[in-house]
């Protein structure tokens, strides 16, 4: 029989967090941003990590978060608890926007925005290419191994057309999932062990 307590703890997996990886969060994490979080790292060095939680939609449009911008259909995201006042973006248009800059085969983050709106202008951008983020995850130097250590997130290898898929309520259960063994219980917790 399982027990409980192992269940609840994260093995090693032996992915080191790095660009292009995805950070899951265990599943009684509690705050009020990463709760049941998938975050895709967009850098990460001995400086410090950068990412985006793609798997946190808002209710906000395009139009409502930055001012001049083209009508566009697509969500908002909310990319995590830094500068929440700013906008980032990830997509699959590589050179075509300048200055992006790639995060793994086929996806990138940033580049001008000028181009972007261009783009959508002229019907060249789809949601299916482009995701838009309020706010960003960040973690100074040694602070992400600090919170690996502390069990509160588990690395995870994810593809483009995973992060860039429509259905991201779903992205934390698919990606945990996806893990196997163990920790498809994780799955079965309630969001709130409260109310169980």
């Amino acid at each position: 029989m399982t027990d409980i307590n192992d269940i609840l703890k994260i093995k090693t997996n032996n992915i080191k967090p790095a660009k292009g990886k995805i950070l899951i969060s265990e599943p009684f994490l509690m705050d009020y941003y990463f709760k049941r979080s998938v975050v895709l790292l967009a850098e990460h060095n001995q400086e410090g990590s950068f990412g985006l939680i793609i798997n946190k939609p808002v209710d906000l449009l395009l139009s409502e978060v930055i001012k001049d911008f083209p009508m566009f259909d697509a969500p908002v995201y909310l990319g995590g608890p830094v500068k929440t006042d700013s906008l980032y973006f990830i997509h699959t248009l590589g050179d075509i926007i300048d200055d992006s800059l790639e995060i793994t085969e086929g996806l990138y983050w940033g580049g001008d925005i000028d181009i972007v709106k261009e783009l959508i202008t002229i019907g060249k951008i789809s949601d299916e290419n482009i995701k838009f983020f309020v706010g960003y995850s960040g973690w100074v130097s040694k602070q992400l191994d600090a919170e690996l250590t502390k069990n509160s997130w588990l690395v995870a290898n994810i593809k483009a057309s995973q992060v860039m898929q429509s259905n991201t309520e779903e992205l934390w259960n698919s990606s945990v999932k996806k893990l196997g063994g163990d920790y498809t219980y994780w799955i079965n917790f309630p969001s709130d062990p409260s109310v169980n």
